[in-house]
């Protein structure tokens, strides 16, 4: 799936919040090389959600455009803007960034 905006992706990725099958596949993908990071953007628990929410709502316009360019500190400051966890906020925009380019990869081999 191809993502024109930081807003579609949210969207997509509240799609699966506070599922049963959700928590299980978080359960199952805790490790230490950042799966259960991937997982928590499939199966975001409702706090997380909001998260992200708040997050989006609290990014300017140029930094939505240009999440890709956002280093850790504009991220951070981000995340305090949005009253969000910094941590949560970084792997919800860094999957953005991967989501992105993966339809963008999509696009062309086809």
């Amino acid at each position: 799936m191809e993502f024109t905006s930081l807003e579609q992706y949210l969207a997509y990725v509240g799609r699966g919040r506070d599922q049963a099958f959700g928590r299980r596949f978080r359960r199952q993908f805790r490790d230490a090389r950042g799966t259960a990071e991937l997982a928590m953007l499939a199966a975001p628990s409702e706090d997380e959600y909001q998260d992200f929410r708040r997050t989006v709502a609290a990014m300017t316009d140029q930094e939505k455009q240009h999440v890709q360019d956002l280093g850790d500190e504009q991220i951070q400051d981000i995340a305090r803007r949005g009253h969000a966890d910094g941590g949560n906020v970084s792997i919800f925009l860094n999957g953005y960034v991967l989501a992105r380019r993966q339809g963008q990869a999509q696009k062309r081999d086809s």
